[in-house]
């Protein structure tokens, strides 16, 4: 299965609609998006997960290095609207707890974050 990915820019965020599966083959075809992102300063990143079918700890790294990277910059990576199998996996690898997660693409576009300490 191929990966599809798109990016909309929606206020101060950009959101990257990925669609597929994210796996070892696709995932380096992010991380190029997301890097091209970052070289250009775009640092507000939402990942719209509605269309990702599948997602292995390839795909989960690479949110683990866009994360990583925005909070370099003074950014943020949001996560929105994952199917039930992969909130699952974000769960399960207790990611759900560092990469902040929101139902819908709206609701992590407009979610304010607390200021970090």
């Amino acid at each position: 299965m191929s990966l599809t990915v798109q990016t909309e820019q929606r206020a101060d965020m950009v959101v990257v609609s990925v669609a597929g599966e994210l796996d070892m083959a696709t995932a380096p075809q992010l991380q190029d998006q997301i890097s091209d992102l970052l070289e250009k300063g775009r640092t507000r990143l939402v990942f719209d997960l509605a269309q990702v079918s599948f997602c292995d700890s390839t795909g989960l790294s690479v949110f683990v290095r866009a994360k990583n990277s925005t909070d370099d910059a003074g950014g943020t990576v949001r996560l929105a609207a994952p199917q039930r199998g992969v909130l699952r996996i974000l769960e399960v690898s207790g990611l759900v707890e560092v990469l902040r997660t929101y139902p819908t693409v709206d609701e992590a576009v407009a979610a304010q974050e607390p200021a970090l300490d």
